[in-house]
């Protein structure tokens, strides 16, 4: 009704003013006049749209007198605007409200499929870190160290190890490592606190020209809040020895100006034999300021540490014969400690209407130390094999792009060109034999890591009518440096190398309720610096090759759809397997397959959202029978019910399926899939919120992470190549009360 009394309303301009038309300018604001960005304007009944910028500002061309405009944005209630004068300027103010699809406007832009995990978040806010990449449809996450080191990450038939094949950013500063003391690309997400995510930026492919290494698989962006609506007091407990203690406090809440501190500490013993004696601590501080009305400043810095015990992963015979239970250990002396800070500085300004500028510099520490016994006793029967990985790194970077709107008769959009550099250098990189977490028993790799990435890009969204065309085009180079402190000759090896990396996106938009795309492009994750130097440079930076084609679709008021059918080639590679330092080749891979995500509100305080994806994985250049990629995922299911009651009551229940899947080439050994349910259930009473959770609620007994492995317990007379895996957590209950002030 609302939107036919608008336009009833227009019909009500004289006839004779039509012909007066212009580029329409107008900000758009919460209702405590705080900039949105982000926000669609919809120009109905024509081709155009248009979103706001960094400081709520957005340019709509070619508007007539009596136009309609629809103004939407997640979590906000929608509004008609019927324009009087296009040359006045318009200013929209726009009221929160609880997400409903009926608002949802599929926008033209390569972005609009980010509508599943804006509504993720807005219905679902996650109260865990190792939660926090589920919000991405299609990701399965594993953990297999205590809780302190970072999750093991399957999508679109990766396993991801920790981060090889997804490029995973927090507020634009990089959380992937690259030639980590444990693994290529390792990406610990601990650092963040979960309740700071406002927003959850992401694609799957290599078809984005801001997005350099690691993104073959996807990519992943966390923006955190600029400003705390409300201060806050969170206290959760839980089974297992559980605790966790979170405070988010506003500092500054002016209407030009914002600061907040953040802070967590967290403690569970785990439902291990031994306890795991995990404690994470993260500080967070924020200031952001719109300086000017063209200038906006944001300080960030932020801390976080945390040591653990672990209990390794679990041979299956030795649960079989009955030597351990499911929740034992052959080493229990596992385990680690790490920590990072950052401090990161972003300025943007608005140059003119139609040309912006933003720029970030950023600095962090890091170290990481961790202790593992993969194989027991196979390599030394007496003392066993304990290995321990070590870095002290620092990691700096700076970054600027300028975007301008784009405006030539019938054909618009925007152009945006970028540069940036990124360098690490990660000291005392080393690999050693340890005994007991105490005793060095031999050095297996000790150096100096240096490496740079200089990198620039050019990326183009052109819109003609229902069209849009998407040309991008990235460079990206790097510089590798490597001192091996074990040869008796000081020496330090280096090597060079440069790739291009050509995108071309198509999409088609019919109405506010269709985009057909087709999605082509070339990415590529680098290797680690001690293999390209071992290399001479071959194969430094292979190239991930690509296409998407598919459609997000709103067929009715309440139900959102997207589908894709993709294929996605990465050529060969060689791989540094950190755990044992040595350098492995791989041949050539294939991959192809469905995703399918929907979002459905029978009723406006019932949502229910279903993500599917089926993956055929294969390593097409080995022998028949030998072309399976371990551990590479073929079926996953994820869904949830998740109900927001006016009342105050909320809740809901999540499912997660993953499949059987090969532990090995030639699938002779198989990882075991799994279904579990988690459950939660709450109130929430003026500032007061209480919510009760249970993960795994039937108490299924399933593997978390696997892996085929080669051990030898101690006694054995022989090795043994099968299953090694870590629990998952069984029934687990937990109460969290929150205040907010």
């Amino acid at each position: 009704m609302r939107k036919a009394s608008f336009i009833f309303l227009s019909w009500l301009i004289p006839v004779a003013s039509w012909g007066q038309s212009a580029d329409l300018m107008g900000k758009v604001t919460d209702q405590e006049n705080v900039p949105l960005e982000g926000v669609h304007i919809l120009h109905v009944g024509h081709a155009g749209h248009a979103h706001t910028n960094f400081s709520g500002q957005f340019i709509l061309p070619l508007v007539h007198v009596g136009d309609t405009l629809l103004i939407s944005h997640v979590g906000y209630q929608q509004q008609w605007v019927v324009v009087q004068d296009p040359t006045d300027r318009l200013s929209i103010s726009m009221k929160e409200d609880i997400v409903s699809l009926r608002e949802v406007v599929v926008s033209s832009g390569l972005d609009a499929i980010h509508l599943f995990s804006d509504i993720n978040l807005k219905t679902n806010p996650v109260n865990s870190s190792q939660e926090i990449l589920r919000q991405m449809p299609g990701v399965v996450i594993g953990q297999h160290a205590g809780g302190g080191k970072a999750e093991q990450i399957f999508l679109r038939g990766f396993d991801i190890d920790h981060g090889t094949d997804i490029n995973i950013t927090v507020d634009g500063l990089p959380v992937n490592m690259v030639s980590h003391a444990h693994g290529q690309g390792y990406a610990d997400l601990h650092w963040l606190i979960p309740e700071t995510v406002e927003q959850l930026d992401f694609g799957k492919g290599p078809y984005y020209a801001q997005q350099g290494n690691f993104t073959t698989a996807g990519y992943v962006n966390f923006r955190t809040y600029e400003r705390l609506e409300n201060s806050q007091i969170k206290l959760e407990a839980g089974q297992f020895n559980t605790r966790r203690m979170l405070g988010m406090f506003n500092l500054l809440d002016g209407e030009r100006h914002h600061a907040y501190l953040a802070s967590e500490y967290r403690l569970t013993d785990g439902p291990f034999e031994s306890p795991q004696n995990f404690n994470r601590l993260n500080l967070l501080l924020k200031y952001t300021g719109r300086v000017t009305p063209a200038d906006k400043v944001s300080i960030t810095a932020s801390h976080f540490n945390s040591a653990w015990d672990a209990s390794g992963q679990t041979p299956q015979r030795a649960v079989s014969e009955g030597l351990i239970s499911r929740f034992g250990a052959i080493d229990d002396t596992e385990g680690g400690n790490t920590s990072r800070t950052n401090v990161s500085l972003q300025y943007t300004r608005q140059l003119d209407a139609v040309t912006t500028l933003s720029n970030q510099a950023y600095l962090s520490w890091y170290d990481f130390q961790l202790f593992s016994n993969f194989t027991f006793f196979l390599n030394d029967p007496i003392q066993g094999d304990q290995i321990m990985q070590y870095e002290d790194r620092q990691l700096y970077g700076i970054s600027s792009e300028l975007t301008r709107v784009l405006q030539w008769g019938a054909l618009r959009g925007h152009l945006q060109a970028g540069a940036g550099l990124r360098a690490d250098h990660s000291m005392d990189n080393e690999l050693s034999r340890t005994a007991n977490r105490t005793t060095t028993l031999e050095t297996i790799q000790w150096g100096d890591v240096r490496e740079a990435n200089l990198y620039g890009y050019l990326n183009a969204e052109l819109e003609w009518g229902n069209w849009t065309l998407n040309p991008a085009l990235r460079v990206d180079q790097f510089d590798f440096q490597y001192w091996d402190r074990l040869s008796p000759v000081y020496s330090v090896e280096a090597a060079t190398s440069t790739i291009v990396s050509p995108k071309l996106n198509l999409l088609y938009n019919p109405n506010d309720r269709w985009q057909l795309y087709l999605k082509t492009g070339r990415g590529f994750h680098s290797n680690d610096t001690r293999v390209v130097v071992a290399q001479n440079g071959r194969e430094t930076l292979p190239a991930a090759l690509g296409s998407d084609l598919g459609a997000i679709w709103k067929p009715s008021p309440v139900l959102l759809v997207n589908a894709a059918y993709w294929v996605l080639h990465l050529e060969q590679e060689f791989v540094y397997v950190g755990d044992e330092g040595i350098v492995e080749p791989s041949g050539q891979t294939l991959r192809q397959g469905v995703d399918v995500s929907l979002r459905a509100q029978p009723v406006p305080w019932l949502l229910l959202n279903g993500d599917v994806n089926y993956t055929l994985a294969r390593a097409y250049e080995e022998p028949v029978g030998s072309q399976f990629i371990p551990l590479a995922p073929d079926l996953t299911v994820l869904g949830s019910a998740v109900v927001n009651h006016p009342s105050g009551v909320f809740g809901g229940a999540q499912v997660r399926y993953l499949k059987n899947r090969p532990a090995n080439e030639d699938n002779s050994i198989v990882a075991e899939g799994y279904t579990v349910v988690d459950a939660n259930a709450g109130y929430e009473w003026r500032q007061v919120t209480l919510n009760l959770s249970v993960q795994n609620v039937f108490n299924t007994a399933w593997n978390e992470t696997q892996f085929a492995t080669e051990s030898r317990m101690f006694g054995e007379a022989e090795a043994v190549e099968e299953i090694h895996f870590t629990p998952g957590t069984p029934f687990f209950f937990q109460a969290a009360l929150s205040y907010k002030f």
